[in-house]
């Protein structure tokens, strides 16, 4: 890259404008709006989950390494850690749109003896 001395001027204000263009991008994405943005993909995944329930835990484990029980367990979590009181059966039923044991009764499935030996394999000691 050439020195910004021996650059032409107009190079030398393109950078510039680049530049400042840039940090004003930067500027623009505070942190309510990133929470905000934040928030609104975590709501379509959850969306999402609720609407794929034909897709079991166990296989989103083995493949993602994580299910709708961790999220419920994350949202605990943060609300734990923001002083919020919510109990797990209330971080479940936000995650799952209905209570755990009538999702479970609805849709949870027996795992087959394949998701069993893929989940040893993706989580030995579990």
């Amino acid at each position: 890259m050439a020195n910004p001395a021996t650059r032409p001027h107009y190079i030398t204000e393109i950078c510039n404008n680049v530049t400042m263009e840039r940090k004003t991008n930067e500027m623009a994405m505070d942190t309510t709006t990133r929470t905000e943005l934040e928030a609104a993909a975590f709501r379509r995944l959850v969306e999402h989950l609720r609407e794929r329930t034909d897709v079991q835990n166990i296989d989103l484990m083995n493949l993602a390494g994580f299910c709708r029980n961790c999220l419920s367990n994350w949202l605990k979590d943060a609300a734990d850690a923001s002083g919020v009181s919510m109990s797990k059966d209330e971080s479940r039923q936000a995650i799952y749109g209905m209570p755990y044991d009538e999702w479970k009764a609805k849709y949870q499935r027996e795992a087959t003896p394949a998701q069993l030996e893929a989940m040893k394999k993706a989580h030995p000691g579990h």
